[in-house]
C-alpha cells in the first residue's frame, strides 16, 4: 500500500505540472531516467543536450514506471515504441528521443538555457488565456473522443473570442503592430 500511495503522490505532482495552465519547459542536461523521464514528459516542451539519455529502466529493478510513464510515454511516442522502452528498460540517446518525438529539440551545451528561454519568451508574447486554454484543450482532449475533444476546443475558443486580448490581437494584426496582451 505504501508503494501505491507513493506512486499516486508522484503522479499527482506531475499532473500539477502538466495541467498548470502555463508552459513548463524541461531543459535536460544529462540523464532523464525513470522519474526524471516521467517529470520531463509532464512538461509542455522538452529540450535536451545532445549527450542526454532517456529511459524507463524500472523493469530492471522489478518495477514498472510509477509516475505516469506507462501513460505519458505512449501518448508521446506511440504504443509500440513506449512498450519497447518500458519492457526492455533500455536508455536511448537524445537523437533517438528526438526522432521518436519524446523531446522537441536538441541543443548544444551553451545553447540549452537560452533556447528554453527563447521558447518561453515566444509563448509568453501570446495571449495568456489563449495559451492556458490551448494547453487545457490538448491535455483534456487527449483523454476523450475526437468529437468530445472538438467540443471542448470549440467551447474554449468561444471563451477566448469574447476576451479583450482577442480584440487586441486582431487589432494589432490588422495594424501590423505587436499586440499588448493583458490577460483579459
Amino acid at each position: 500500500m505504501e508503494a501505491q500511495a507513493s506512486s499516486r503522490f508522484g503522479q499527482s505532482v506531475l499532473d500539477l505540472i502538466e495541467n498548470l495552465g502555463k508552459p513548463v519547459i524541461a531543459a535536460i542536461n544529462g540523464f532523464a531516467l525513470g522519474g526524471g523521464c516521467e517529470t520531463a514528459m509532464a512538461c509542455t516542451v522538452r529540450i535536451a543536450l545532445e549527450n542526454a539519455k532517456f529511459g524507463q529502466p524500472e523493469v530492471k529493478l522489478g518495477l514498472l514506471p510509477g509516475g505516469g510513464g506507462t501513460q505519458r510515454l505512449p501518448r508521446l511516442v506511440g504504443r509500440s515504441r513506449a512498450l519497447r522502452l518500458i519492457l526492455t528498460g533500455e536508455s536511448i540517446s537524445a537523437q533517438e528521443a528526438y526522432r521518436i518525438g519524446l523531446i522537441d529539440e536538441i541543443a548544444t551545451a551553451g545553447d540549452l538555457i537560452p533556447r528554453a528561454e527563447a521558447i518561453l519568451k515566444q509563448i509568453f508574447s501570446n495571449a495568456p488565456n489563449a495559451v492556458k486554454f490551448a494547453i487545457e484543450a490538448v491535455n483534456k482532449g487527449l483523454d476523450t473522443s475526437l468529437a468530445e475533444g472538438c467540443l471542448l476546443e470549440a467551447s474554449l475558443f468561444g471563451i477566448c473570442a469574447a476576451t479583450e486580448d482577442k480584440k487586441e490581437g486582431t487589432t494589432a494584426f490588422l495594424e501590423k503592430a505587436c499586440p499588448q496582451f493583458q490577460g483579459r
